[in-house]
């Protein structure tokens, strides 16, 4: 049963809101002394330099938005970030030097675009970013000392990543979807002085390989990817100079398996593994050919890599524990902990479970119960991505959902990482078709098993997860008593005329084409397409400088649900593709349960 709607100020849901988060961090490659971090410590995600002896952090930037996605440089003086405006995710890279003074522009004579990667090499004597705009995907390196023009200039019309640099910047690895046009990327090898292409790497048709990174030392032009050719990912070593590749003898290892980092000389190599969602750190050593799994805590590992001191550090996290670095030693046992973040929160932890979707393919989903005996009134979750997958980590909206009597159900359907080539391939070319499938099956399997009370499901996600939710309660519609979309694709043909290059390229990867290639494939994955079906009360609630989901085809699906007479609220509020400031999450959060209790009465 539904307990009573807790506002009040004090109410353990909003606390764990405001708790402390770090969600990722990075230590200068010359000067080990220096890192950036980025944390919500003041109320929003904003960027931090990182005194990794004393763990003192200073705050870099203060966006109103929030920020994430910072490159501390080399030499440790600088911290590099897109300086957008609202979180539109739109403008030019800046750095900001750490000692003081204003930040620097470093293209300011380039039109605005979108990026999503930036780096120095190893030695900070070139660094290299992607710009994408309407005329397509641009990469350069860059001489950091001289400036000018750039030493190496890459240019492609198709989805592209990178570049990625050797220690000296000698070499830049691109990863492009030139030869498979969906989302399979190929490698490709270029010297920067001269242009001339070294090597490519790709392992035919259906298959990817994604970059990691070079070795970290003068002269070595080790690079690591990670290869989908044998069904999971696989790690490997990629000779740039000499184009010879060694695969990582790992086959007793079950599940996807990627390379994290190289330790300093060059010998050990940080594995993360993947299996049914959960996450297990290795080491692979390269002279003895050996794989030793580490005995660390349990958790949920999103990032790890080699500390200046040759351990390692961890971001760790569970569901009630906030984000924060841990140091483990080469076994993996716990040292301390590097970058604290607030204390355990208390709260439920989930259950991994398995159901079988309507053709019988397998589902893993995290299950989360509130004390007490089911049926409980549900909340359905996708996740994001759709290239994402749910692990166990903090959410504190899921707990917020469990205060308040509700099971909350998270399901990684097809489509999402960690569970295969195949399992992940599956939607390429048919969004919105198997993914629902999985989402009903799953909604009726909790039906079955006596969890959710069958008038009592609301469906719920953030971004393809709000995607999800409305191609979901149009095409299912009977299944929810209501739905909430967060920052929500709901006409994939108007986002494509309005959103950044960057994600015109991830979305025609995905489909294969462009709406004007691939007409009738983006009418058929298209929520406003089943409008007409929808009967669950809707919340949708969406940012005004979101360039992944612009607001336009929002606002035309609102207006179509209006004239069918549909119930739909629409809540804007002024950032991008997601909320970055505490007190925005929480006003969501309270949007929600208000909506809730609304609609069951």
């Amino acid at each position: 049963m539904l307990k009573p709607l807790n506002l009040n100020a004090d109410a353990p849901w909003r606390t764990r809101f405001e708790a402390a988060r770090i969600v990722d961090s990075d230590i200068a490659t010359r000067n080990p002394q220096r890192g950036v971090v980025t944390a919500n410590i003041d109320g929003a995600y904003q960027l931090y330099a990182w005194d990794v002896p004393t763990g003192q952090l200073t705050q870099m930037t203060d966006f109103p938005t929030g920020k994430v996605g910072g490159t501390i440089s080399a030499d440790g003086e600088r911290i590099y970030y897109l300086h957008d405006e609202g979180g539109d995710e739109i403008g030019h890279y800046h750095y900001k030097p750490i000692g003081g003074g204003d930040p620097v522009d470093i293209s300011p004579n380039m039109p605005a675009y979108a990026s999503n990667y930036f780096t120095e090499s190893f030695t900070g004597n070139h660094y290299g970013f992607m710009a994408a705009n309407q005329h397509g995907f641009f990469i350069y390196v860059i001489d950091n000392v001289k400036g000018g023009d750039p030493l190496f200039r890459y240019e492609s019309g198709v989805l592209c990543a990178g570049p990625l640099l050797s220690y000296d910047g000698e070499i830049a690895v691109i990863a492009t979807t030139e030869k498979a046009k969906t989302l399979h990327f190929n490698l490709e090898a270029y010297d920067v002085q001269t242009g001339e292409k070294l090597g490519e790497l790709w392992d035919g048709p259906g298959t990817s390989i994604q970059p990691i990174g070079f070795a970290r030392r003068a002269g070595d032009m080790r690079f690591l990817a990670t290869s989908s050719a044998s069904g999971y990912p696989r790690p490997l070593i990629w000779n740039t100079r000499t184009n010879e590749r060694v695969d990582l003898p790992i086959d007793d290892i079950v599940g996807d398996v990627t390379a994290l980092d190289w330790s300093e000389d060059g010998r050990l190599i940080l594995l993360r593994q993947m299996h049914m969602a959960q996450s297990k750190l290795w080491l692979y050593d390269t002279e003895t050919k050996q794989t030793s799994k580490l005995d660390h805590p349990s958790g949920s590992y999103g990032k790890a890599y080699f500390s200046p001191d040759g351990t390692l550090y961890a971001h760790l996290s569970d569901a009630t524990n906030p984000e924060r670095v841990v140091e483990l030693d080469m076994s993996g046992a716990f040292l301390r902990v590097v970058l604290d973040a607030a204390a355990d929160q208390g709260g439920i932890r989930p259950t991994s479970v398995t159901f079988n979707s309507a053709d019988g393919t397998p589902i893993q989903a995290w299950l989360y119960t509130p004390e007490g005996d089911g049926p409980f009134p549900t909340v359905v979750h996708t996740h994001g991505g759709p290239t994402g997958v749910m692990t166990e980590r903090y959410m504190p909206d899921i707990q917020a959902w469990l205060d308040h009597g509700f099971a909350y159900f998270t399901i990684n359907f097809r489509g999402s990482t960690t569970f295969g080539k195949d399992f992940q391939d599956a939607i390429i070319g048919n969004l919105g078709d198997l993914e629902v499938q999985d989402v009903v099956a799953g909604t009726q399997w909790l039906i079955d098993e006596g969890i959710a009370q069958p008038d009592m499901i609301l469906k719920t996600g953030r971004s393809y997860g709000g995607y999800m939710t409305l191609q979901t309660i149009g095409k299912a519609p009977d299944l929810w008593a209501g739905a909430m979309a967060i920052v929500a694709i709901a006409d994939w043909r108007l986002m494509y005329e309005d959103q950044a290059e960057t994600l015109r390229g991830y979305q025609r990867a995905l489909f294969g084409g462009s709406p004007d290639d691939l007409p009738e494939a983006h009418i058929k994955s298209s929520p406003i397409t089943y409008a007409e079906q929808v009967k669950a009360p809707l919340l949708v609630i969406q940012g005004r400088n979101d360039t992944r989901c612009p607001e336009r085809q929002m606002e035309v699906y609102e207006a179509k649900m209006r004239d069918l007479g549909k119930q739909i609220e629409i809540s804007w509020y002024e950032a991008g593709h997601g909320a970055m400031t505490i007190d925005e999450q929480i006003r969501q959060m309270e949007l929600m349960l208000r909506f809730t209790y609304r609609v069951l009465g």
